[in-house]
């Protein structure tokens, strides 16, 4: 998601990017550790990264949380740091991974449900086909000509430094997430609509 992190750049930006430590392989104080490096790259100081470790939603890909708990604990987030945009996943959590499915779906339901504070606006990540996904910068014409209410580009420069932001997570880079690094459009582009 570092096109739009990017895209953001020089406004003032509070990550509750985890609801979770990244404990599901007993790697969480690593991955809190790594978090915190990746941001510090995108220009968000580890001030203003809150990642939330709570019981009930383990860092599982096959579990899906309880919304209500979810919607919770984002709402007092959104409210304590005044946030008036988040930007979150789309119902297809991009890999299709449960934890951000769920993530989305809690978030939705504060929208539809009036809870979000005044003012505040929720974009959500366009999930892609997987041709889409690993054309890398290719995807930019195809993003340009689909319809979207944000759309971020980055530069060849904006891109490395997406790259090097990633690198920080070396306990998750396994072999298939360096082909991420190399073919992903996520790495360039980011696609979004207005919830």
């Amino acid at each position: 998601m570092a096109p739009h992190v990017c895209g953001l750049a020089g406004w003032k930006m509070v990550l509750l990017c985890l609801l979770f430590s990244g404990n599901y392989y007993n790697q969480g104080e690593i991955r809190k550790k790594e978090l915190e490096q990746s941001c510090c790259v995108l220009g968000i100081p580890a001030s203003d990264v809150t990642v939330i470790d709570h019981r009930d939603l383990p860092d599982d890909p096959a579990v899906e949380w309880d919304t209500q708990l979810l919607a919770t604990l984002v709402l007092k987030h959104i409210e304590a740091k005044n946030i008036n945009l988040v930007v979150t996943f789309d119902a297809g959590g991009v890999s299709g991974h449960a934890n951000h499915i769920s993530l989305y779906t809690a978030v939705r339901y504060l929208h539809s449900e009036g809870k979000l504070p005044e003012g505040c606006r929720v974009l959500v990540l366009e999930s892609v086909n997987l041709f889409r996904k690993y054309i890398s910068f290719l995807d930019v014409l195809i993003s340009c000509l689909l319809p979207r209410d944000a759309l971020f580009i980055l530069t060849e420069e904006e891109t490395e430094q997406a790259k090097r932001a990633m690198r920080f997570h070396r306990s998750q880079l396994l072999w298939f997430r360096q082909l991420y690094l190399l073919f992903s459009r996520y790495l360039v582009v980011n696609s979004l609509r207005l919830l």
